[in-house]
C-alpha cells in the first residue's frame, strides 16, 4: 500500500510557511529556495533567529553534541572549539541565514496561532496571534521539541518571596554573587549551570530526584593547525564528521540492555564518579541504579567537581513543596533560599502544543493524536495534507538533530517539488502505511533501544505510556529509510489518469 497519495492539480507556483526559525525552520528554507517556482516565508515568533540557542541563555549554556556533527552538512564553518557554545551557535545560525540570503524571508515577533485546511482551494488558512490571515499551499512546521518549558505544580511556589525562573527564561538581571540559591533538577541544563554559578554564589542547593549517566565530555578548543586544515581541506572535515556518526553507531547499541556496549557504559560512567567525586556519599547518591540510557545520557566535564565545593551540597530528594523563603524536601526538611532556579525541563511529548493545526474534514491534530503522537517517518500525518512536522515523534536522536532535521527538510522538499511540477495538487499520508511505520518504531524501542524502556524518569513517554520521542537508531538507518521510503511511497493520481 503506498505510503502517500497523491491528488493532482497542476499548478506553477507553490507559497510554502515555514513555522520557525531555528535549525529545523533554517534547514527546510536553504532546501526550498534551491526550487524554482517556490516562495517561502519564515514566521519566528522570538526576535531572532536560532530557536532553542536564542531562547536559552543560562550561565555555562553549550551543546554537548560534536561541532562538526552539530552543523549542516552544506556549508563549512569554523568551529573555534569542540563543542559550540550558545553565543557560537546562535553566531552559526545568523551566520547561515545571511550565506543565503534567508532574512528578506523571515517575519520576526510573529506567532502562528492557527492553521486550517481548506479543502475548497487545496490551501491552509494561517492565522497569526494578532489576527493576520494568510494563505499557502505547503506548511511547514519547524517548532522544536524543547521549546516549551514545565513548570512544575508545588503548593507554594507562587508565595515564594525570593526571585524564581526557568533556566530556559534566564533573568540575567539578577546578580547571584553571595546568594543562597537552589537549582531543581539534574538534566543536561543543569549540568552545565551548576558548575558556572558555583563558583559566585554563597550557597548552592542541588535538588535530585533521580540521577543520570554522565559522561565526560572532553571539549576542547581546536588547536590552530585543526582550525586551518578543517577550512581548506574538505576531506579532512568530512572524514572527521564521518567519523563522529561512526562513532554514534556503535555508542548507540548500549541502548539495548542486553549488549555488551550496555556494560561498558556503565563501566565508563562509574569510573568516572569514582575518579572525581571527593565523598564517598555523594558519589553513592549520584550513581544511577537503572541501565545507561534510560534517561537522556549527559556528558559534562565539570558538574561532578561541583560537588567538592564547600559551598555546593546535592539534595537527593524530589522537592515536596515550597515556603516563602524556602524549599522543602521529601524528608521534610526545608532549606532557607533567595533564588530559586528551575531547571525542570520541557514538554516535548506535547508536540505542536502552540498551535491548532485543522486538517481534512477540520479535524484537530490534536484530536488524532489523542492517544499517541505519531507521524509517518515522523514527518507526516494521514488526514493533514501538505503539511510537514520538522522534529516530529520520534525523530529525537541519530546524534546530531541538527542531521536529522536536515534530512526531514529534504523530505518535505522532494514533496513541493511534485507539487511545483504540477503533477499533484496536495499530498497526504496513507494512514495504515503510518501505523505500519509505529509498529516498526514500537518494535525497535523495545528491542535496540530497550534501555528507555527500563522504568526510570525520562521525557520520552507520554501520558499514555508511549515513547513519542526517540529514533531508536542511527541518523544513518534514518537518513537510508526517508531516502527509500519517500522515493517509492510517493504515488497517486496524475492528471487525467488515476493509479490503483
Amino acid at each position: 500500500m503506498p505510503a502517500l497519495l497523491m491528488r493532482p492539480r497542476a499548478r506553477r507556483r507553490v507559497r510554502v510557511a515555514i513555522i520557525g526559525a531555528g535549525f529545523g525552520g533554517i534547514a527546510a528554507a536553504v532546501k526550498l529556495r534551491r526550487l524554482p517556482g517556490v516562495e517561502f516565508t519564515i514566521f519566528e515568533q522570538s526576535a531572532g533567529v536560532g530557536g532553542t540557542w536564542f531562547d536559552n541563555r543560562y550561565p555555562g549554556c553549550e551543546v554537548d553534541v560534536p561541532s562538526h556533527a552539530y552543523s549542516f552538512s552544506f556549508v563549512r564553518y569554523d568551529w573555534p572549539r569542540t563543542h559550540a557554545t550558545q553565543p557560537e551557535l546562535l553566531a552559526y545560525a545568523e551566520h547561515v541565514v545571511d550565506h543565503f540570503g534567508l532574512r528578506p524571508h523571515l517575519r520576526l515577533d510573529t506567532r502562528v496561532a492557527e492553521l486550517v485546511w481548506e479543502e475548497s482551494t487545496g490551501r491552509y488558512r494561517l492565522r497569526t496571534e494578532s489576527g493576520e490571515d494568510h494563505e499557502f499551499d505547503v506548511v511547514i512546521s519547524a517548532l522544536g521539541l524543547l521549546s516549551v518549558p514545565r513548570y512544575p505544580e508545588w503548593p507554594g511556589l507562587s508565595d515564594f518571596t525570593g526571585v524564581s525562573f526557568h533556566t530556559s527564561r534566564w533573568e540575567p538581571q539578577h546578580d547571584l554573587t553571595g546568594k543562597r540559591v537552589a537549582v531543581v533538577g539534574t538534566g543536561s541544563t543543569a549540568a552545565q549551570v551548576v558548575p558556572a554559578i558555583a563558583p559566585q554564589v554563597e550557597q548552592l542547593y542541588v535538588f535530585q530526584r533521580e540521577p543520570g549517566w554522565i559522561e565526560p565530555k572532553r571539549e576542547r578548543a581546536f588547536t590552530p593547525r585543526e582550525r586551518w586544515m578543517y577550512r581548506h581541506v574538505p576531506l579532512a572535515f568530512r572524514a572527521h564528521r564521518a567519523w563522529l556518526f561512526y562513532q554514534s553507531i556503535r555508542r548507540f547499541k548500549g541502548f539495548d540492555v542486553t549488549s555488551r556496549r550496555q556494560q561498558q557504559m556503565r563501566e565508563l560512567c562509574e569510573g568516572y564518579i569514582a575518579r572525581t567525586v571527593e565523598d564517598p556519599q555523594v558519589a553513592r547518591a549520584l550513581t544511577p541504579d537503572y541501565p545507561w540510557g534510560c534517561k537522556r545520557p549527559i556528558l559534562a566535564t565539570t558538574y561532578y567537581q561541583a560537588f567538592n565545593r564547600d559551598n555546593v551540597e546535592l539534595v537527593p530528594h524530589p522537592v515536596t513543596s515550597v515556603t516563602p523563603t524556602g524549599i522543602v524536601d521529601a524528608t521534610g526538611a526545608e532549606r532557607e533560599i533567595d533564588v530559586l532556579v528551575l531547571s525542570t525541563g520541557f514538554q516535548p511529548t506535547r508536540f505542536l502544543s502552540t498551535l491548532d493545526v485543522k486538517g481534512r474534514d477540520g479535524r484537530s491534530i490534536h484530536d488524532a493524536w489523542a492517544e499517541r503522537a505519531s507521524a509517518f517517518l515522523g514527518v507526516t500525518v494521514a488526514g493533514f495534507p501538505n503539511f510537514f512536522v520538522l522534529y516530529g515523534p520520534n525523530t529525537n536522536g541519530g546524534l546530531s538533530i541538527i542531521a536529522q532535521l536536515e534530512r526531514q527538510a529534504e523530505l518535505a522538499t522532494r514533496a513541493v517539488a511534485r507539487l511545483v511540477s504540477g503533477r499533484w495538487r496536495d499530498v497526504d499520508t496513507d494512514p495504515e502505511a503510518q501505523r505500519r511505520y509505529v509498529r516498526w518504531i514500537d518494535r525497535r524501542l523495545s528491542s535496540a533501544a530497550s534501555a528507555m524502556e527500563s522504568g526510570c524518569h525520562n521525557y520520552y513517554h507520554s501520558d499514555t505510556g508511549h515513547n513519542i520521542t526517540q529514533w531508536p537508531g542511527s541518523h544513518l538507518r534514518y537518513l537510508a529509510m526517508l531516502r527509500v521510503l519517500d522515493r517509492f511511497g510517493l504515488r497517486g493520481r496524475r492528471v487525467g489518469r488515476e493509479h490503483a
